[in-house]
């Protein structure tokens, strides 16, 4: 995430806020939404265990529509040994929640995005395009 949030800390297209929490970032898109501003919120997968509450209570049952790019910590059993449980069951929490979800791969970047963002415009509800490391330099 790192090249990704140094892009947008830089770029004056984008107005980059950084959150001290998920669940805080999450609030800030959701306002921007209000505000009739289109947002986008990273986070690790490990920052999806702390959204829960705010995306079931505010941004799913209300309808908000949130691209969450989400980093997958953890991935096929290969990182620090606190991101390992997050890591193999996140898809299947995001799938619980009911939450579309795509992984993003390197050949396809752009149609992904694409597909999931169409997806999170005509359900009106938060979407997630979860990123292993390697596939945005």
């Amino acid at each position: 995430m790192k090249n990704i949030i140094s892009y947008l800390s830089k770029d004056p297209q984008f107005n980059y806020i950084p959150a001290t929490r998920e669940d805080e970032a999450l609030g800030i898109a959701t306002g921007a939404h209000l505000g009739g501003k289109n947002s986008v919120v990273l986070m690790q997968n490990s920052g999806l265990g702390n959204s829960i509450n705010a995306l079931s209570s505010l941004d799913l049952l209300y309808e908000f529509p949130i691209l969450m790019i989400i980093s997958w910590r953890g991935y096929q059993g290969k990182d620090a040994p606190e991101h390992l449980i997050i890591g193999k069951s996140m898809l299947d929490l995001l799938k619980v929640l009911k939450i579309p979800t795509k992984v993003l791969s390197k050949e396809n970047v752009k149609d992904e995005v694409n597909d999931i963002v169409k997806i999170m415009k005509e359900k009106n509800t938060p979407v997630a395009l979860i990123l292993k490391r390697g596939i945005i330099e």
